[in-house]
């Protein structure tokens, strides 16, 4: 076939309409909105604070410095910070992932007398302010001896109730027959728990792992509250030494706050596919 025949076979390209246009540009205009605040701390983190000041709404200068990199790291125990950061995001997440399934498993699988009332009391706790508990758990906590401890910090967010809920939604998708075969074979309910069940909600996990180490490696309010030593802080609570009643040193607190964001950006690109797949498959719409 030569090519004349084939551009006379092939259906031609037609031009964008103007609703694509309009369409393309407000969402351009929408997402550099979106971006905007991103864009400005990237600017700050690089740019000398009196630059900062003398030009706060401006994004490129052509000033620029390295130095706030190097001072967080001597102005607060940054290094320990972030190392508490980890432990803290990564401890709840794991005890999530753990007890959320278990009890999604259950909520999903096993019939018992008051089942759905004990699934519409874990639901109806996501509608609980979180400042209700906050008080009780501090004077809880207190009269343990965790301030200022990881199992202070971790215990008490162990589980979530949006965790439960999301992973049995998940579940409810997953064929019985696949347990009923296994039970054939002699397996025990951990057993399928954790080879049949937790492998097919990988795409769940990652989602509800990503969410619950997002919310607690941005949390500011809990280690705030629960750590008065610097040296147990979290990158929040450190970053938030830098912002005074009268003075705020932005380059600083810009700088610190690129390089807390790194890894949960690195994060979420690593699953994005997944995230998107286990919304699409929980019915969550």
């Amino acid at each position: 076939m030569t090519a004349q025949s084939f551009a006379k076979d092939s259906p031609a390209r037609r031009p964008p309409t103007w609703g694509v246009v309009v369409s393309v540009v407000v969402l351009a205009a929408i997402s550099f909105i979106v971006l905007l605040p991103f864009l400005w701390m990237v600017s700050a983190a690089f740019r000398p604070e009196g630059d900062i000041i003398a030009h706060p709404t401006t994004l490129f200068t052509g000033a620029f410095t390295v130095q706030h990199f190097v001072d967080i790291w001597v102005r607060i125990p940054f290094a320990q910070q972030l190392w508490n950061t980890v432990v803290f995001a990564g401890g709840i997440t794991l005890l999530t992932l753990v007890f959320d399934s278990m009890a999604a498993y259950a909520l999903a699988r096993f019939e018992f007398p008051g089942r759905e009332a004990i699934f519409i009391v874990v639901v109806a706790t996501m509608m609980l302010p979180f400042q209700v508990t906050l008080v009780p758990l501090f004077k809880l906590l207190n009269e343990f001896g965790w301030i200022n401890t990881y199992q202070g910090l971790i215990v008490p967010r162990a589980t979530s109730a949006f965790g439960i809920f999301f992973l049995r939604q998940f579940m409810l998708t997953i064929p019985r027959e696949l347990e009923d075969a296994a039970r054939v074979d002699g397996a025990s309910e951990f057993r399928i728990w954790w080879q049949v069940i937790l492998p097919l909600t990988a795409p769940a996990l990652l989602t509800i792992g990503l969410f619950n180490m997002l919310a607690n490696w941005n949390d500011l309010l809990w280690p705030l509250i629960f750590t008065t030593d610097a040296s147990m802080q979290t990158v929040s609570a450190g970053l938030a030494l830098f912002k005074g009643q009268h003075v705020t040193e932005y380059g600083l607190l810009m700088a610190g706050s690129l390089v807390a964001l790194l890894p949960m950006i690195i994060a979420f690109l690593a699953i994005q596919r997944r995230f998107v797949e286990s919304i699409a498959t929980t019915g969550l719409k």
